[in-house]
């Protein structure tokens, strides 16, 4: 006979059987993964049959959680450009470069599909279902021409932004097929902007972050949760494209930005972000949302058009695998944010007293590459007089090229950008020119 739910452990006391997992795993996953361990046990006896070991069951989904989805696999077959294991294999890479699973399911033996190596990560991260293609202009395109081809798009005139090397937001809608409907001003936008430019042609209300500038002043635009409300109401999807991608809290570091998860969670239908920006990963567009939005989306025969290589969904995976588990150290952007100004003085300390002439000056970091304008982190320079633009372009010639930058007759050297174990070769480069 199936247990009932009396019998079922309580969370606390399935955590007390698992505290030795406590120095592999961030308590907030064990807690998580301890819930859908008992959850599913609940499944279970609601369907009449006898539920597993709550506890195996966490541990295994843990151990899942940590074990890399695209892995190398020995092909047999004799098809050597096999479409199912990656095509043309490639040398140097335990997952992505040889031959792999990419679209391979090797539990049953039978084709799978690509989505599955990066899909149950960014669910897990997010709490919602995604899927990737290869940049977010591409899922700002399938997304729009899914949702709104043949019909209008409603967004802010302040939010119809360039997004860089002369893509503009206007543009993309363009080709998508959607016919863009502009409301409010420049600087400012209300609800009733909104309201007023839904018609029976409307088929989503896009919101744009901004993320490579900054209005100042006399502005104001809806909240979030006005817009979501609009949506409902007049039952049209409600689309954000945050760009920068910031899916891991960094204002304890002085980076704020809008999280991805906290769209998700004030109810838009869809949100897309870059891979790599903020979120620390490869090149990539992320879309997240409501599941059957996400659905039409894979469905879309542009989405095959526009969908990842094996080499970056091994390198996305990697990423989002290291977030989940909170390796900081193994994303490098993060890593490099998290960094405070006093752990850069001390190895600005150490560099400069290696480089005769060289002194220490604070100064600023910043984050770059059409993200967070306006918002730096303080940091230590290493800076040196003389000749620095003979000097800056002898280090461009060094093997391998240092890139610093000159400022008030001075060559200015930033160690938070810098890799440990790069230090050695920057003094040797340094001393050299």
């Amino acid at each position: 006979m199936p247990g009932s739910f009396r019998d079922l452990p309580s969370v606390d006391e399935v955590l007390g059987s698992l505290g030795r997992l406590a120095a592999s795993y961030p308590r907030g996953l064990i807690v998580s993964e301890v819930r859908r361990a008992i959850e599913r046990a609940r499944t279970e006896i609601r369907a009449g049959r006898e539920p597993g070991d709550i506890q195996r069951s966490a541990e295994a989904a843990l151990a899942e959680l940590a074990a890399p989805s695209l892995r190398r696999v020995i092909n047999a077959t004799g098809v050597v450009l096999h479409t199912n294991l990656g095509r043309a294999p490639l040398r140097g890479s335990k997952g992505g470069g040889g031959y792999s699973n990419l679209e391979y399911d090797v539990a049953t033996g039978r084709r799978g599909k690509r989505d599955v190596h990066v899909g149950g990560l960014l669910e897990r991260l997010l709490g919602a279902p995604a899927i990737a293609v290869n940049n977010n202009a591409a899922a700002v395109y399938l997304a729009l021409r899914e949702l709104a081809s043949g019909g209008e798009a409603i967004v802010s005139r302040g939010e119809l932004i360039e997004i860089g090397d002369g893509f503009r937001i206007p543009d993309i809608m363009r080709e998508s097929g959607a016919v863009l409907r502009e409301v409010g001003t420049t600087n400012r936008t209300s609800i009733e902007d909104y309201r007023a430019a839904v018609t029976d042609r409307t088929r989503v209300i896009l919101r744009v972050h901004p993320s490579n500038f900054r209005i100042a002043g006399f502005t104001s635009k809806p909240e979030l949760r006005e817009l979501v409300a609009l949506g409902r109401e007049s039952g049209v999807p409600v689309y954000e494209d945050l760009g920068s991608g910031c899916i891991t809290d960094l204002r304890p570091f002085g980076i704020q930005e809008p999280l991805v998860g906290e769209s998700l969670e004030a109810g838009v239908d869809l949100v897309s972000f870059s891979g790599d920006k903020l979120m620390g990963g490869p090149q990539a567009g992320i879309l997240a949302g409501k599941p059957e939005i996400v659905a039409r989306l894979r469905r879309n025969p542009m989405y095959r058009a526009l969908r990842l290589d094996k080499l970056i969904l091994h390198a996305l995976e990697t990423a989002l695998r290291n977030t989940l588990l909170e390796q900081w150290n193994e994303v490098p952007a993060l890593a490099m944010i998290r960094q405070s100004s006093e752990e850069i003085r001390e190895r600005a300390d150490r560099v400069a007293a290696a480089v005769p002439g060289a002194e220490i000056v604070p100064g600023e970091s910043v984050i770059g590459g059409g993200s967070t304008p306006e918002q730096t982190l303080p940091t230590w320079l290493v800076a040196l007089a003389g000749d620095v633009v003979k000097r800056e372009a002898a280090l461009r010639r060094n093997d391998p090229p240092v890139i610093a930058r000159i400022a008030d007759e001075r060559l200015l050297l930033d160690l938070r950008t810098v890799f440990p174990e790069e230090e050695a070769a920057l003094v040797e480069a340094l001393n050299r020119g």
